[in-house]
């Protein structure tokens, strides 16, 4: 027989990571991501999953018995809570880093949630009073804080390199997983599944999300372990990164430039992994006395949250940040660095008159304190706006890449007169040379790749590189398709 597949989610897109594995009849799920997306598209994917609610109960024996979570990024761990919502109560397997990062991560995915149910149920009553046509049920949130709280009661620890059986399964049949290091984020897994039915053991590797080497306090990703087939990430499957090295200096020239006119740099960030590693570099800069001793402020209570995890799994850093950390160093902490976590705290920045650095979440400048930030700096052309990842289209931050001569921020046109620049280079994800070097040592025993967590165009561009480099087919699959590979 071998393993039956059933993609589900981050088919031909690079958001909702979710892919369905069946051997002996044991039901295994890789990831459990939020689909991310327009408001009805999203709602609709993530509240109705492929297996039925007693199938996620596993009240027949015959049900979902075991989850694997690759790390803890929201389009990848995000619809945990709406699983157990939905009766799952097996086991969640990823690795102790991870199991910390998903406590803030997904209580406060938990609170949007909630938020936003709220805000559309006030919007509906409005629309009410107003005579407008109103839908008879009230909106739900997709999940709430209990149900966060849940999943965190499920997740069991599962150390890299250990083989580990998963519970339904016997060392005969079923399933067993090893981890390796992805060097993607803090606590970041591929998952090699062996699945042995009637005698027969079939390895596929996950990548998860494939990071790249000598980024800021990430290790490197491990070597790809050998495997009869790969289910790989493809979200740059079509670009090349610009080196990681020199961003330290070029983070410099623009926070000298900025301060010697007497400016604010406004750094959107994302609360995990963005934000510590440019804590980390402007630490580094500060004490080599790259940059002026100005005021530096994390803006962000999540971030605040997710930076003492980092504090707490040293296992997880690179050499740099360890030699940092032996010299009794707090890389995430000095004097000239304050993390906020009350509005009061927030809005007091905007009075400060002094040259400083913000950085706030979101990242792409959607929701979040960072709106505050930008309402209050962008007119000034002193002051900088520095991008610090991708920017999706029709986002306010692609409008301030694209420096737009007006944006609008709570509804209000705001003249673009700030400087805008960016520092593409710190991308957690691997580009396709970066792609190709990692699932090289595992070519010569695999017999099929799917590419997932892709747009169409990088998929297409990756496929076509690995046919022709190493002579492998490549399938790049839908929504829903099964496949069954031996």
């Amino acid at each position: 027989m071998g393993i039956r597949l059933h993609f589900w989610g981050a088919a031909r897109t690079v958001t909702g990571s979710s892919h369905h594995l069946e051997c002996a009849g044991r039901h295994l799920l890789l990831d459990c991501g939020l689909f991310q997306g327009k408001r009805q598209d999203a709602q609709e994917i993530n509240s109705h999953f492929a297996m039925n609610p007693q199938a996620l109960a596993n009240t027949k024996g015959d049900g979902l018995s075991a989850v694997v979570l690759s790390h803890a990024h929201i389009d990848h761990s995000g619809n945990l809570p709406g699983l157990v919502k939905h009766g799952y109560r097996g086991p969640i397997y990823t690795t102790p880093t991870t199991i910390d990062l998903c406590d803030p991560m997904l209580k406060d995915s938990a609170h949007i949630q909630e938020g936003d149910a709220e805000f559309m149920n006030r919007r509906r009553t409005r629309r009410k009073l107003i005579g407008a046509p109103m839908g008879a049920e009230p909106f739900e949130p997709l999940y709430t804080q209990e149900d966060a709280e849940q999943v965190l009661r499920q997740v069991r620890p599962v150390n890299l390199h250990v083989p580990t059986l998963l519970e339904g399964s016997s060392k005969d049949e079923g399933f067993s997983i090893s981890l390796s290091n992805a060097g993607h984020m803090l606590g970041s897994a591929c998952v090699l599944v062996e699945a042995k039915e009637h005698g027969q053991k079939t390895r596929l590797l996950f990548s998860g999300d494939v990071g790249r080497k000598n980024l800021p306090i990430i290790r490197n990703p491990d070597e790809a372990p050998l495997a009869d087939y790969l289910i790989m990430e493809s979200t740059y499957g079509n670009r090349l990164h610009q080196p990681a090295g020199p961003v330290k200096q070029k983070l410099a020239r623009l926070i000298q430039r900025t301060a010697a006119r007497g400016g604010r740099v406004i750094v959107p960030a994302f609360a995990v992994e963005r934000t510590q590693q440019l804590v980390m570099l402007l630490h580094q800069l500060t004490d080599e006395k790259l940059i002026p001793e100005l005021p530096i402020f994390v803006d962000s209570p999540l971030a605040t949250n997710v930076t003492d995890v980092f504090r707490r799994h040293t296992e997880d850093w690179d050499k740099e940040i360890c030699e940092f950390y032996h010299k009794g160093v707090d890389p995430f902490g000095w004097k000239q660095l304050r993390y906020t976590r009350t509005v009061e705290e927030s809005k007091a920045l905007n009075d400060l008159h002094v040259p400083y650095i913000v950085m706030a979440a979101s990242g792409m400048c959607e929701a979040g304190r960072i709106l505050h930030h930008l309402k209050n700096g962008i007119e000034n052309p002193r002051n900088l706006v520095l991008i610090t990842g991708y920017q999706a289209a029709n986002t306010l931050g692609r409008k301030l890449v694209e420096r737009l001569p007006e944006v609008n921020i709570f509804g209000e046109p705001m003249r673009l007169r700030a400087e805008v620049d960016s520092i593409g280079e710190l991308s957690g994800h691997a580009d396709q040379n970066e792609l190709l070097a990692w699932m090289e040592p595992t070519v010569k025993t695999l017999k099929k790749v799917f590419l997932v967590h892709g747009e169409p165009l990088a998929q297409q561009a990756l496929k076509e590189e690995i046919e022709r480099r190493y002579d492998l087919p490549v399938i790049v699959p839908a929504r829903g398709e099964r496949f069954e590979v031996e």
